[in-house]
């Protein structure tokens, strides 16, 4: 099996030192980091935190945390936007041994307080502005929590709510971590909800290290002088990597956005119109860079220091791909990670690039490709893409059925179907739920997609599967299209028909205002096929 070539000054997974049987991640990134006291790790737009500083209020936040009498392994759930307290607190919960639940911040109150109820979360640290959800959800659950502790409050607080300023001023510099193992819970993240209700997934206190070793530094090859901004939020395990794992392990410096990341917000940080400085790696996922690519502010390859791109969330078009390289002059490395591996473990590397395949399988990591009865697919042909590797989740919490189904043995299903190449790189088929077979052939519905988007007023593309009047199954495409365009159905669909099998071309086509998507740009087909489904049971 091929995979990418590591750095070659760098040791192989096998030749990587075992981790202590004590090992507590937010110890190990704060003593690596020890010697760079004054150095900026975070900046946003109203404030910046030394490591230094960084390292003071992270222990300062796990004694309060522990006064508190939350104990060891229990959750604390942490709903915030990505400014420099979000990696104060989840640091510190996990410093204290603690069991912080990064939880999307545009979600609703029934949503947090489901997520309230399955975490059993004994504390909350949530954004001011964030608040009134929080509070929604609270009264709308029958968990209690022991303290909400708000960073930046917009207003004034309850008696049961405290400053997160005040709450780490009023304790002391914790001098020692719990004593967690490599193999104990470190931190929740809920699944993206693509494909329906989001699950907890319980990472370990090792899964974080491996992908900052294997992905940060032996594929990106970040260095301490590089500057991170990550599109993709804190909260999203892609963003986890990008803004805080990976340049916490090499000493770099992290640009966090509050706000939503619209092209503009984006251009703003690439500029370096947030705190003075640009960024050299940029994080993003297909959807935002072709809201990118359309935008007429986008920056000249001058204004910004952009040296090394990053796509992830979902498979990357090839023609998106192409056209940053030619505006930018650097290539977008793309890959695949998900929720229960944590970060990418397929990818392209920055020496190597495939536009339209996902890449090689990461050093450290084994793919495999199984059919319908589970054995191995050729070259090709679709199949299911299991991962085994170092950091995948240890289960879903309070949810053994879909455990059982994605953790198996050593393996991890993802759900997507992919195509193995005779180079050994790897193309993106589309999730395993969303295949259509269209007379009696899969059709993948991104291999549509991206070949929809190629057509110059075509900003996103979504295809499903629709039953035609003869109750068979035809591929059907929701188009957006870019602002002040115009295309025709005959137009879209005699493109396809000219670059793909001719069954493979769209029967329908609806054009939309915009798609149903996860907060991390993940375009919810499945939401799309419930309305097409609605439509039929009403006739319309």
């Amino acid at each position: 099996m091929t995979a990418l070539a590591p750095r070659a000054d760098l040791p192989l997974l096998a030749d990587l030192p075992p981790l202590d049987a004590r090992f507590n991640i937010a110890h190990h990134w704060l003593q690596a980091n020890a010697q760079r006291h004054t150095k900026t790790a975070f900046i946003d737009d109203q404030a910046s935190l030394s490591y230094g500083g960084l390292d003071r209020r992270v222990r300062q936040l796990a004694s309060g945390l522990k006064a508190l009498g939350i104990r060891r392994e229990e959750r604390v759930l942490l709903l915030m936007h990505d400014v420099c307290d979000w990696p104060v607190c989840f640091l510190a919960a996990i410093y204290a041994g603690l069991v912080p639940v990064a939880v999307n911040t545009l979600m609703t109150a029934d949503d947090y307080a489901y997520m309230l109820e399955h975490s059993r979360a004994q504390a909350a640290m949530v954004s001011g502005a964030l608040l009134p959800n929080l509070t929604a959800a609270m009264t709308r659950s029958d968990h209690e929590i022991r303290k909400v502790i708000v960073s930046r409050p917009e207003a004034p607080l309850h008696p049961s709510e405290v400053d997160l300023e005040r709450f780490i001023d009023d304790n002391e510099v914790a001098t020692r971590p719990a004593g967690t193992s490599p193999d104990d819970p470190a931190f929740w993240l809920y699944s993206s909800g693509s494909t329906g209700r989001p699950k907890g997934t319980v990472h370990s206190q090792a899964n974080p290290y491996w992908t900052a070793e294997l992905y940060g530094k032996r594929v990106l090859g970040m260095k301490e002088s590089d500057v991170c901004f990550s599109a993709a939020k804190l909260f999203f395990a892609y963003g986890l990597g990008n803004g805080l794992s990976f340049p916490l392990s090499v000493g770099a410096t992290t640009v966090l956005m509050a706000e939503r990341p619209t092209p503009e917000a984006t251009f703003r940080r690439m500029r370096g119109e947030s705190g003075g400085i640009k960024p050299t790696i940029f994080f993003g996922a297909p959807t935002g860079y072709a809201g990118m690519l359309a935008n007429a502010a986008l920056p000249s390859r001058e204004e910004v220091a952009i040296r090394l791109a990053s796509s992830a969330g979902e498979a990357l078009p090839a023609d998106i791909g192409e056209r940053f390289k030619a505006h930018f002059g650097v290539d977008i490395v793309d890959g695949i990670g998900s929720t229960e591996m944590l970060h990418i473990f397929l990818s392209n590397t920055p020496e190597k690039v495939r536009y339209g395949s996902t890449g090689w399988p990461v050093p450290g990591y084994e793919v495999e490709l199984r059919g319908e009865q589970g054995g191995a697919v050729p070259d090709g042909e679709p199949g299911d893409l299991y991962i085994h590797g170092p950091s995948a989740a240890m289960m879903y919490w309070g949810n053994r059925s879909k455990s059982r189904e994605t953790f198996q043995g050593a393996w991890t299903k993802s759900g997507d179907k992919y195509i193995r190449n005779s180079d050994g790189s790897y193309t993106y088929a589309g999730r395993s739920d969303d295949m259509l077979k269209v007379s009696g052939i899969y059709v993948s519905p991104f291999e549509v997609e991206a070949t929809l988007i190629q057509h110059p007023a075509v900003l996103e593309a979504a295809v499903i599967g629709k039953e035609d009047a003869d109750g068979l199954t035809k591929t059907k495409a929701f188009i957006v299209l870019k602002p002040g365009c115009q295309v025709g159905e005959d137009e879209l669909k005699a493109m396809v028909k000219e670059r793909l099998a001719p069954y493979k071309y769209p029967r329908f086509i609806e054009f939309v205002a915009d798609l149903p998507k996860t907060a991390t740009g993940k375009i919810q087909r499945f939401k799309l096929r419930a309305m097409e489904q609605a439509r039929n049971a009403s006739g319309s």
